[in-house]
C-alpha cells in the first residue's frame, strides 16, 4: 500500500466513523427535536443522509480531476 492509498483508506475510515457515529445518536437527536418541530427533526433527518452522499460525491469530483 503506497501513501497516496494509505492516506484515502484512513480518510474514508474518519468520514464513516464519524457518520456512524452520529448515526448512532440519530434516533435521541430526531426524538429532542421532534419535541420541537416534527419538521426541524426530519429536516435534520434529511440533511444528515444527504451530507453522507454529499462527502463521497465531492470526494468523487475531486479524484476525478486528478
Amino acid at each position: 500500500m503506497d501513501e497516496k492509498t494509505r492516506n484515502a483508506a484512513i480518510a474514508a475510515a474518519l468520514i464513516l466513523g464519524g457518520f456512524g457515529l452520529v448515526a448512532f445518536f440519530m434516533p435521541t437527536i430526531m426524538l429532542a427535536l421532534g419535541e420541537i418541530s416534527p419538521f426541524l427533526a426530519a429536516l435534520v433527518g434529511a440533511l444528515f443522509v444527504l451530507a453522507f452522499f454529499g462527502v463521497f460525491w465531492l470526494r468523487g469530483r475531486a479524484k476525478r480531476e486528478d
